[in-house]
């Protein structure tokens, strides 16, 4: 089979058996109606959603995919899980995905997000199917040097903050396990996924820049603000989703050649700071909507952070494909449609189906 060429092969993952961590996320529910939509057999294990309203339900993502309730860090459970279904390829993104929460919570983030994965890793292990395996962490894993330029995937893993620390532990978990137990010839190929601030419609985390956003212009109030020069690579939800099913593809079909660490961030221009994104946000959103500054003391997170992705469009051939002004249109009509009580599930389809042409 030649190399994909950087777009998502609905073709292939028709009937492929793909279990998901994490699908009742953000991330995780658009992961799953994605996969779904190309007629991939999924499923998926996760906490509940954490928060009224959430995607998952909102999008009745549970109607198209088996649905599991559980913790990553239940070893039995999970393996009995995985196991059980026999998936051929798996995508980990379960997590505790904040910063602040996990200032807050520092022994559940890293039990879930190192232990975790060490366990999905492990419950892997035993699934004679699998072949491909996409383990997918953040941006922050890297050592924040704070420079202009984008981090590379052979930059040295650290982190200020329990979260970003933690996902830099979870590389190092996966680097370990695929030395160890995903090198052989007829194993799994492993792979790690690194992406930057994603956005999108249905995120109603705390403590993220566009849900405060979306929730403060709805009740016509003025968006509270910790950083707004803080510098960051926003995407759309989609463009590194792209990325890990195109990854998952060259791991399925070329293994080992593509089992290594990758990141999926915008292109330049797509790192801007916050006050950069609420200005357009103010402008795309019209009457009442308005931001200003936090004066309280906030944890400290990076004032600045982009990715390199040369790797990904010079060996994957993949590139982003929405600009980040026509993203927060997307977003705002999303949301719209949210407003106005209509068919989520249908509104994510339509644009998948969008992004995918």
């Amino acid at each position: 089979m030649g190399i994909n060429k950087g777009k998502v092969d609905s073709v292939f993952w028709k009937d492929k058996k793909v279990f998901l961590t994490g699908h009742t996320g953000f991330k995780g529910s658009w992961m799953s109606l994605w996969l779904h939509s190309m007629g991939a057999i999924v499923k998926g294990y996760s906490l509940e959603p954490n928060t009224t309203p959430n995607l998952f339900t909102e999008a009745r993502v549970d109607e198209n995919i088996e649905s599991e309730f559980g913790d990553i860090r239940d070893l039995k459970q999970i393996s009995k899980s995985m196991f059980d279904f026999n998936p051929n390829i798996l995508i980990h993104m379960a997590a505790q995905p904040l910063v602040r929460l996990s200032y807050q919570e520092p022994i559940d983030t890293y039990t879930t997000n190192v232990i975790g994965t060490v366990n999905v890793l492990e419950a892997a292990r035993k699934c004679e199917n699998l072949k491909a395996i996409v383990s997918v962490t953040t941006d922050k894993c890297y050592e924040n040097r704070e420079w202009h330029w984008g981090y590379r995937e052979s930059e040295p893993m650290g982190g200020h903050d329990p979260y970003s620390s933690s996902k830099g532990c979870a590389e190092l978990v996966t680097s370990a396990y695929r030395r160890s137990f995903f090198s052989a010839r007829d194993s799994a190929s492993l792979a790690s996924a690194r992406a930057g601030n994603v956005i999108g419609g249905g995120d109603w985390s705390n403590d993220r820049l566009m849900p405060d956003i979306l929730r403060a212009f709805e009740k016509s109030e003025p968006v509270v603000i910790r950083n707004p020069l803080s510098t960051r690579p926003w995407q759309h939800v989609l463009e590194p989703i792209s990325g890990y099913l195109v990854l998952a593809e060259n791991l399925y079909n070329h293994g080992e050649e593509f089992a290594e660490g990758w990141n999926f961030g915008p292109r330049d221009a797509g790192c801007k700071s916050v006050d950069w994104i609420l200005d357009e946000m103010v402008t795309q959103w019209g009457e009442g909507a308005r931001w200003e500054l936090d004066k309280n003391n906030n944890p400290y997170e990076a004032g600045y952070l982009k990715l390199d992705c040369s790797k990904a469009a010079e060996r994957l051939k993949w590139q982003p494909k929405w600009d980040l002004k026509e993203s927060l249109k997307i977003i705002v009509d999303w949301h719209q449609v949210y407003i106005d009580g209509g068919d989520l599930k249908k509104q994510c389809l339509k644009e998948i189906d969008n992004y995918s042409k």
